[in-house]
């Protein structure tokens, strides 16, 4: 590596132009160089290598045994230097055998994944992919490190540093079901208090959220009965039961018939959902494929969109 630090790449070129051609003026001609030009660089090629490389002859120039061992090293690897620099090849998704890591909570892969894989299963047939959960503390470490492609979580909670894309807007509704005695009429802050909660907990056992910050400093305090890990699980459990939650409205969107849902009687704040990928990946062809195809999903543009 120290030598290849001191050497100009541009050299190998007209070592190559000189041990094809063996002749400085046909490898001057070659390289779109004048002569004298390509006499100093030969001059350089003869120290960087210790060596004379071309000898004058009867007929042109003769190569030394050193300059014999180097043309086919030497243009293998300015193939592969040639190939390295070409732009990217245009992603096929009909023949793409290709793998995404994706993360998200469960609740998101309701409201994204679910309308994305139809249409992405038949675009992309070979193509398969792993689904993580998403853990907003480790997703820069994990799309740095190629262990996730694409991500997605609110953006309140996106790394900074990362490409984003918002999704859409998402706002919670309070949900219990259909024949709730107390949901018969729209609850008021007294009876939203009264009722009994199940709360979703990501990281595992906690009964307080934002909701119950907003309602201490009015002084009031909600029942929670229940926390869960997951958001799935809550909608099945709501319908068999007097227990209510605050859920995002796009995951009951096929629960309305067991369900019903009613703004909450103090205010709630929206949040963005975005996907998040890292800067390695945002030109490559596939992923900006994919990109296309979350967005064509959720909102109708055209699956050959780029995000």
């Amino acid at each position: 590596m120290h030598n290849l630090r001191k050497l100009d790449l541009n050299l190998l070129l007209t070592l190559d132009a000189l041990l094809v051609e063996r002749n400085v003026t046909r490898a001057a001609a070659r390289l779109h160089l004048s002569q004298p030009s390509v006499s100093v660089q030969l001059g350089k090629l003869r120290a960087a290598f210790d060596d004379p490389l071309l000898l004058p002859g009867p007929r042109g120039m003769l190569p030394t045994a050193r300059a014999l061992d180097l043309l086919a090293p030497l243009q293998a690897a300015l193939a592969q230097l040639e190939q390295l620099l070409q732009p990217a090849s245009a992603f096929e998704p009909l023949t793409a055998d290709v793998e995404w890591k994706l993360a998200a909570a469960d609740a998101t892969e309701y409201a994204i994944l679910l309308p994305l894989l139809p249409g992405l299963r038949a675009a992309a047939p070979r193509s398969r992919m792993a689904v993580l959960e998403a853990v907003p503390a480790r997703m820069a470490s994990q799309l740095e490190n190629a262990q996730v492609d694409l991500g997605f979580l609110a953006q309140e909670e996106a790394p900074p540093g990362l490409r984003h894309r918002v999704l859409f807007t998402e706002h919670y509704v309070l949900a219990g079901r259909r024949d709730h005695p107390l949901l018969q009429t729209t609850p008021d802050l007294d009876r939203f208090c009264a009722l009994e909660f199940v709360v979703v907990s990501p990281n595992g056992g906690g009964y307080r959220t934002a909701v119950d910050t907003a309602l201490a400093l009015q002084g009031r305090q909600r029942k929670v009965v229940l926390s869960v890990p997951h958001f799935l699980f809550v909608p099945p459990l709501l319908a068999q039961s007097e227990m209510v939650a605050l859920l995002p409205s796009r995951l009951l969107k096929n629960a309305l018939t067991a369900l019903r849902t009613w703004e909450a009687p103090l205010p709630l704040p929206d949040y963005e959902m975005a996907m998040v990928w890292h800067e390695r990946m945002h030109l490559d062809p596939g992923h900006r494929w994919l990109r296309g195809q979350v967005m064509a999903a959720l909102h109708g543009y055209g699956q050959d969109s780029v995000w």
